[in-house]
């Protein structure tokens, strides 16, 4: 069956759980997944595996009726089922009854269909995979190449690209050495960061792309990644030498950080004679790498 198609890679070890939230494809269908990082287990939407199991219009429907039959049969696994807030179709976040896979397994038991014995080999190589990427980290940026060849990124973005993730992460980790956890506070620090060397927030940024849902940094081209990079890059040094305790030290660091950048940028502006910051999104433009030699992953100096 192979690697499943959009499979999520989480770069920190503590996030908040309804974060860690990706889209799975199960024969082009769509099933909302929740990495638990504490619990180290995948949550899936029992919706969404109804839907796929059953082909129904309605999974919802399906699942209501389901529930009620089994809670009267008094089945234990959905009375263990429990609740978490996902993104619906709509964009907002919807209380959805998830299980983790040990519990997906004994319901779908309880559903006649042809696709359950393709369904558990998905759900196998999905567990499979997140614990190998938990003993080697490694696998989880090589999915990422592998993800990012297939929507025709080039070599030297997607380089780009890891190392940007990689700078991201040890940005957070600082962060949360620093006091910060919450997710609302990472995002105001970003907003901070981001706003001092382009001149917009994240928000302001996406908006002058045109995009939506989709992830600002994928939409960035290798001059904006460079520079976003570096702002986070010198946001973590500075942040390491001051050492701040609490937000507003925080995000006098974070301006600090991006001022840097910001100072890169105007050099280079200076000497191209136009700005860096392009309403372009990546995918517009950049060549199909389909055929390419798979590149060097970047690797953690000692």
């Amino acid at each position: 069956m192979g690697i499943p198609s959009g499979f999520p890679f989480f770069m920190g070890k503590r996030e908040e759980m309804e974060d860690n939230f990706a889209i799975q494809l199960f024969e082009n269908r769509q099933v909302r997944v929740v990495w638990d990082a504490e619990k180290e287990k995948y949550y899936f939407s029992i919706v969404d595996v109804v839907q796929v199991l059953t082909d129904s219009i309605d999974g919802r429907k399906y699942w209501n009726k389901l529930k009620q039959r089994l809670k009267e049969e008094g089945n234990e696994t959905v009375t263990n089922c429990h609740q978490l807030k996902l993104p619906a179709a709509d964009g907002k976040k919807r209380t959805t009854d998830v299980a983790d896979i040990e519990q997906l397994l004994r319901l779908i038991q309880s559903i006649p269909s042809k696709k359950a014995e393709p369904f558990k080999q998905w759900l196998a190589e999905v567990g499979s995979q997140r614990i190998d990427q938990m003993i080697d980290p490694e696998l989880t940026f090589q999915m990422a190449v592998e993800d990012y060849r297939r929507q025709g990124y080039s070599e030297k973005w997607i380089e780009n690209r890891l190392k940007s993730i990689r700078t991201r992460n040890e940005l957070t980790n600082e962060w949360k050495r620093s006091g910060i956890h919450e997710q609302k506070d990472f995002a105001i620090l970003t907003n901070i960061l981001t706003k001092a060397w382009s001149g917009m927030t994240t928000g302001e940024y996406k908006q002058f792309k045109g995009l939506t849902k989709e992830n600002l940094r994928d939409n960035m081209t290798n001059l904006e990644l460079a520079l976003n990079t570096l702002a986070e890059a010198a946001t973590t040094e500075i942040s390491k030498h001051r050492n701040p305790k609490t937000m507003d030290e925080n995000k006098q660091v974070a301006k600090s950080g991006g001022n840097a950048a910001n100072l890169a940028r105007q050099d280079i502006e200076r000497q191209i004679g136009h700005s860096v910051i392009s309403s372009e999104r990546a995918t517009d433009y950049l060549p199909n790498t389909e055929n390419i030699k798979t590149i060097e992953i970047p690797q953690n100096e000692e």
